[in-house]
């Protein structure tokens, strides 16, 4: 599979980053405000806006779903069918769960597959909720969820198409989705995350570079190649990284749309009940609890994609950061709970990896802790991470394994520590590996591109190493 990165460039990040009035939001004092008045001015044009869509750019944990769910009550309520476009059945199954707890009188719809489980049956307890693989038997509802493979097949209700639409995780989906669910609705709200992973296709990209009517490009940079003048917004606040976190995600990812924590230094807190057994492991751990960063650098060696001696120092993280019973404080809940095996994952850059770490964690007789690829991880949160660095051990560095987003959605997943296993090395396999993608006339200039972003990442991360001598230590 191939990933192709159409991002936005500096001239439409630039604009999103300051709403109509020339204000900026994420200046104000109070985060919360910040994000207030960044909803209103979003909302304001949702309803009122003549153009044909608004996009909005979400950094990690901004309160993209918040806002998605807040605008579709918002939109039913004025009586304008909604018809809501999102990426995959697990958002479509997680926004029609969010609505019905958030309004029970409202009627929805889940437009679903014909499959034999095509929906989460935990939605069957939602009366309001009617779920049907005909379009037909959900008309008349106030709003109708489903993804846009779906979508692409259905025809509007009398052929009157639906007069609002919101698309979820716009920067996932393709170009040539969007064309395929265009027809069904007047205006749209688009709302994504620019840092996340590009939408993949199976096939080769190339022939359509630098065309406006590119397939492989995402629906948010086809939208604005035909549509440049649409309303542009982002939401400043991030309210799952912690202070610790925001500012290098901010500054590495989002140059051109800054964010900030919706938290302040040492409102959040990570500690252990156990000592430590004065290991590097453990010493990785308490600068993680410390600052909210850790780096575990292993010695520098060119290894297998599943390095043995780099998977067991992921698990034996993982373990220690159990067995020494981690406990967190946030604004949440401002006494200590304990840190459970299910607020912890493992990111990896590809599947055999994480199969690796998972075996390598049951050895230990570690279970409950999610591992799996940044891919699947794209979206979900958890109170600490652990990953396992994509250029680990590498001889060289890859189209794939620069892709900004995938170290975007490795380092941005926690609440409140972040602790990175890499070998040694890195920094100087970027020095030999420049950045010397092709140039195709027409693409904007993609920035941060992944050899910047990792070569920030690393520099922030270098203040935090410990050096693990073996990695069975």
């Amino acid at each position: 599979m191939t990933a192709t990165d159409h991002r936005p460039g500096p001239d439409h990040a630039a604009r999103a980053t300051q709403p109509a009035d020339g204000t900026d939001p994420g200046a104000a004092a109070d985060p919360g405000a910040a994000a207030a008045a960044a909803t209103d001015a979003i909302l304001a044009d949702t309803l009122s806006h003549t153009a044909r869509g608004v996009v909005v750019d979400s950094p990690p944990g901004a309160g993209k779903s918040t806002l998605v769910v807040r605008a579709a009550r918002e939109i039913a309520a004025t009586g304008r069918p909604l018809m809501i476009v999102a990426q995959t059945n697990a958002q479509v199954d997680d926004l029609v769960e969010r609505l019905a707890t958030a309004e029970p009188e409202l009627g929805v719809g889940r437009l679903h597959s014909s499959d034999a489980h095509p929906y989460d049956p935990a939605l069957d307890r939602h009366a309001q909720v009617r779920t049907s693989a005909k379009a037909a038997d959900l008309a008349g509802l106030p709003v109708v969820v489903s993804t846009a493979a779906k979508w692409a097949h259905v025809r509007p209700p009398d052929d009157v198409p639906w007069q609002h639409a919101i698309v979820d995780e716009a920067y996932q989906m393709r170009s040539d989705a969007l064309l395929a669910v265009a027809r069904l609705f007047q205006r749209a709200l688009f709302v994504g995350d620019p840092g996340q992973l590009d939408p993949f296709s199976q096939v080769g990209t190339d022939q359509w570079a630098g065309l406006s009517h590119d397939p492989s490009a995402s629906a948010v940079t086809a939208l604005l190649a035909h549509h440049p003048d649409l309303p542009q917004h982002r939401l400043p606040v991030s309210w799952r990284l912690p202070a610790s976190a925001a500012p290098l995600v901010s500054r590495a990812f989002y140059p051109y749309t800054p964010f900030r924590s919706g938290t302040g230094p040492g409102e959040r807190r990570l500690a252990f009940g156990a000592g430590a057994d004065g290991s590097a492991v453990d010493g990785v751990l308490d600068e993680a609890a410390r600052s909210g960063w850790g780096l575990l650098e292993l010695p520098a060696a060119h290894t297998p994609r599943t390095d043995p001696q780099a998977v067991a120092a992921v698990a034996r993280v993982v373990g220690r950061l159990l067995a020494r019973e981690a406990v967190t404080a946030d604004e949440r809940t401002p006494r200590p709970v304990p840190l459970t095996a299910d607020r912890v994952a493992v990111g990896t850059a590809h599947r055999d990896q994480a199969a690796a770490v998972r075996a390598a964690l049951t050895a230990l007789g570690v279970t409950g802790v999610t591992v799996d690829t940044a891919n699947r991880l794209q979206g979900r949160e958890y109170d600490v991470t652990v990953v396992l660095h994509p250029l680990s051990g590498r001889p060289d560095a890859t189209a794939f394994h620069l892709e900004t987003g995938r170290l975007c959605v490795l380092t941005s997943r926690h609440r409140h520590a972040c602790v990175v296993v890499c070998r040694a090395g890195v920094p100087e396999l970027l020095d030999d590996h420049p950045s010397a993608e092709p140039v195709a006339l027409g693409v904007p200039v993609r920035f941060p591109d992944g050899w910047a972003a990792q070569q920030a990442v690393l520099a922030e991360l270098g203040a935090h190493r410990v050096a693990e001598t073996w990695a069975g230590a």
